[in-house]
């Protein structure tokens, strides 16, 4: 049998809520439900949907914010907004900030039954050709294996803890490149609390001394706002 389908709804109009839900589920989705941005946030993180529904205008964090956020986490999962307003700016900055498809108020449930299928289909086929990280990964004079967590030079292999591996392939992911400190710290530790800013200082001084015997190696302070393990030729 296969999975159903998890749906994060989110939606502050307890009547179109329910009535969504009720549709859903007779469909064979499997459908949760959010009455807040904030309250959506956290069921993102916990529920782990396959498709986010989310309205536009909420109370507390709406859902530009909501999705700005569930970006910078997470980049593939589906999101459809909900809106009653189709100015066209409206429209662009959904499209812009990371939304895959839009329905305007009041909808057809057929319609959203077909558009959640077609967002899912495209997120598919999407991560069957996303590129994973190979097994052996060359940092310098170093070999990184994050599967076996072991950084090796010349022979010797030093071994990492799962955050130290965790948060080096995150850097060889940005390599040259500004990884922000937010991006890091949700995707890692699940917030940016200031005792997991401190926490992950404390993993970068472990990784630049796990570095430190290649000078072309540098992983450098981009001051309030991240890291950048830069590698020079």
């Amino acid at each position: 049998m296969m999975e159903k389908i998890k749906v994060l709804l989110v939606e502050d109009e307890p009547v179109l809520a329910a009535i969504v839900k009720e549709s859903l589920e007779t469909r064979g989705f499997a459908i949760s439900i959010a009455v807040n941005g904030v309250e959506g946030w956290g069921m993102f993180n916990s529920d782990k949907p396959d498709v986010c529904v989310i309205d536009v205008m909420m109370p507390r964090k709406n859902g530009f914010s909501l999705v700005s956020d569930i970006r910078t986490i997470d980049d593939l999962v589906p999101i459809i907004f909900l809106t009653a307003r189709t100015q066209t700016e409206d429209v662009l900055k959904g499209f812009e900030i990371g939304a895959d498809d839009y329905m305007k108020k009041p909808f057809s449930m057929e319609e959203l039954i077909v558009r959640l299928k077609a967002v899912v289909r495209r997120k598919q086929a999407v991560a069957k050709r996303r590129f994973e990280p190979a097994e052996e990964q060359a940092i310098g004079i170093f070999s990184f294996n994050f599967k076996k967590l072991e950084l090796t030079q010349n022979g010797h292999i030093l071994t990492l803890s799962q955050r130290e591996g965790e948060l080096l392939n995150l850097l060889l992911h940005h390599r040259n490149q500004l990884l922000e400190r937010k991006t890091a710290l949700i995707k890692l530790w699940g917030d940016d609390s200031p005792l997991n800013v401190r926490s992950m200082d404390v993993y970068i001084t472990r990784l630049r001394k796990l570095l430190q015997n290649d000078s072309s190696i540098e992983i450098i302070n981009a001051r309030g706002q991240g890291y950048r393990l830069v590698e020079r030729l």
